[in-house]
């Protein structure tokens, strides 16, 4: 048994409370064959709160520092997760990535790249790494919404998280692989995962 099934399975319920998690659109998750979960990104505790709603094995990106850590990294790499160096194009992190698509698995990418901690996703930047990856592997997208009071995620305060109907390569308007065609992919990505929000967001409780 894996270290996955063996320590954080058991311990997605109590995520799923500690957060306050209120999940819907579970039969959108591909129950089989590669895919890209795509969160927006609001704090570190995004990693814990998508893993707990996912039925699968997610494999995210984890900043490389973290992986100097004695332990850390050895408990972060059995739980999945692989190194990217931030502010460059790894493309060992880009290799990698096509690697577990390859093998059938799910990985987990922001299509922003970094944080944005209290602030509406739609005033947010989105990255075009996301695109590119999906132009090289045709893998459905899984678009998921996090949401919660004023976009700060806090332990007992009631986290919304939406799972949406996937995304497939031939909606992208994918013909060359220009970067322009890169970043109107990603675009389009950002914006199904965006109108999942909940009007009026900053009132719930």
């Amino acid at each position: 048994m894996s270290l996955y099934s063996f320590l954080y399975k058991p311990l997605s319920p109590f995520f799923k409370f500690f957060f306050r998690v209120k999940l819907s659109g579970s039969e959108n998750e591909p129950k089989d064959g590669a895919y890209l979960a795509c969160p927006n990104h609001l704090s570190n505790n995004d990693v814990l709160i998508t893993a707990a709603c996912l039925k699968r094995k997610v494999h995210f990106f984890a900043k490389a520092e973290l992986f100097k850590i004695p332990v850390l990294k050895q408990l972060i790499t059995a739980l999945g997760a692989f190194p990217v160096k931030r502010g460059a194009a790894d493309v060992s992190a880009i290799k990698k990535t096509i690697q577990l698509l390859d093998e059938g698995k799910c990985v987990g990418l922001y299509p922003q790249g970094t944080r944005r901690r209290g602030v509406d996703p739609r005033q947010t930047e989105v990255k075009a790494g996301i695109a590119m990856i999906v132009y090289r592997k045709d893998v459905p997208i899984l678009p998921i919404c996090i949401q919660t009071k004023k976009m700060k995620i806090l332990p007992f305060r009631k986290t919304f998280v939406t799972l949406g109907k996937p995304i497939y390569r031939d909606e992208l308007g994918f013909e060359k692989g220009t970067k322009s065609e890169y970043e109107n992919a990603s675009h389009i990505i950002f914006d199904r995962i965006t109108e999942m929000l909940i009007p009026d967001g900053d009132t719930i409780k």
